[in-house]
């Protein structure tokens, strides 16, 4: 169906300028564009239902601006969303297509101008969480205003894992004052997924007040040689020691205490993979947590013997794990051994406690309860003083 002479008039008109930017108003039938003149509106005159004409003006858009006379195609909206994307960002800007400006926020590392059009056509949670993905977002103004939009829009997220995601993002750089991480580490102790949030940004973002282990400066004197020779049984090791890697030990304990839901225990899970990666256990990590047990003791039985200690195929060093461990005494090396089972742990061993169930809460916890309980012993062995 055409448009009204009037509109298509104007639209072509609007289309001849150098246009950043489109968004159209359903409601109020109002589109809005942002062009090298400044702002331009465009008060539509449907001559038929408001739906098959905005479907309309869509469609001229497109055509005018990418070449596709059906409308923004959904198939090239899931590749966007994949990060596989064939249109330009800046295409992606002049369809009024809702579908198109979310799908564009899905594209790596876009620049703060592309992400501020992005944000100016359309406001959304989902929207400002993976814009605040790129970096060059995260540190330029756009990316406060983002948080601060994320933040207060917290209270009101329905999925928890998305209540993780907007916390690990908001806590990036500076974009938060120090009293808007205090208030929101005040939410953790009520709310679950805000402590994951905490420990996927890192330990420079966990507020709390923690000081080094009492052994942690004679270790690092210890190990001195093999952290200038980037040794990083070595350097995981001291972390673990110092305030920061106590911290985030700490607030480990914390978020497995009271778990609520399944999709945020396992990016718990995926978080410690990613975070202590030392090789020692196959991708996503071991199966059973007692065969991270047994493995830990096996590797550093059969260290001096530079033997592969692991009964599956893995990449780690051992020539630096037994550097470290011939240098530590007995209590050592029990802190030792607890940090290789840690870096064991990973989604996979979730799946003898979530398999086949969906249950969440009390009934969740129950069954994790043997797993939880032998990862929060493992934590205490490295923090015991």
């Amino acid at each position: 169906m055409p448009l009204s002479n009037q509109d298509n008039l104007r639209l072509n008109v609007l289309c001849a300028q150098q246009v950043k930017a489109i968004r159209i108003n359903e409601s109020s039938m109002l589109l809005t564009a942002i062009t090298d003149r400044g702002e331009a509106r465009i008060e539509l005159k449907p001559d038929s239902a408001h739906e098959a004409y905005l479907r309309d003006v869509r469609e001229f858009l497109s055509e005018k601006f990418l070449g596709m006379p059906g409308g923004f195609p959904r198939h090239l909206a899931c590749w966007n969303r994949m990060g596989m994307g064939q249109l330009s960002p800046q295409k992606m800007l002049l369809l009024g297509e809702p579908e198109a400006i979310v799908a564009l926020a899905y594209c790596n590392d876009l620049n703060a101008e592309v992400a501020g059009y992005a944000w100016w056509a359309l406001q959304s949670a989902e929207i400002a969480r993976n814009l605040l993905k790129s970096i060059r977002v995260a540190e330029s103004d756009l990316g406060a205003e983002l948080a601060q939009f994320l933040l207060e829009f917290l209270p009101f997220e329905e999925r928890p894992l998305d209540v993780v995601e907007s916390v690990k993002l908001c806590l990036q750089g500076q974009l938060l004052a120090e009293d808007e991480k205090a208030l929101l580490w005040e939410r953790a102790r009520r709310k679950n997924p805000y402590f994951v949030g905490f420990l996927l940004a890192g330990p420079k973002s966990i507020p709390l007040d923690e000081t080094a282990h009492p052994t942690h400066a004679q270790i690092d004197k210890l190990l001195s040689t093999e952290l200038e020779n980037d040794n990083q049984f070595a350097a995981y090791f001291t972390h673990f020691l110092s305030s920061e890697g106590r911290k985030w030990l700490k607030s480990l304990t914390m978020a497995l205490t009271k778990p609520t839901d399944q999709d945020v225990v396992i990016a718990l899970f995926i978080g410690l993979d990613h975070y202590l990666q030392l090789g020692l256990a196959p991708s996503r990590g071991v199966l059973e947590i007692e065969t991270a047990v047994t493995q830990a003791t096996k590797l550093c039985e059969t260290a001096t013997s530079g033997e592969t200690a692991t009964s599956f195929e893995v990449e780690y060093d051992s020539e630096q794990l037994l550097a470290v461990y011939q240098l530590l005494d007995e209590k050592q090396a029990i802190r030792f051994k607890a940090m290789l089972v840690l870096a064991q742990i990973g989604e996979n061993t979730l799946n003898r406690y979530f398999g086949g169930r969906d249950a969440s809460g009390t009934v969740m916890r129950k069954h994790l309860k043997p797993l939880s309980s032998q990862i929060n012993l493992t934590i205490q062995s490295l923090l015991d003083p």
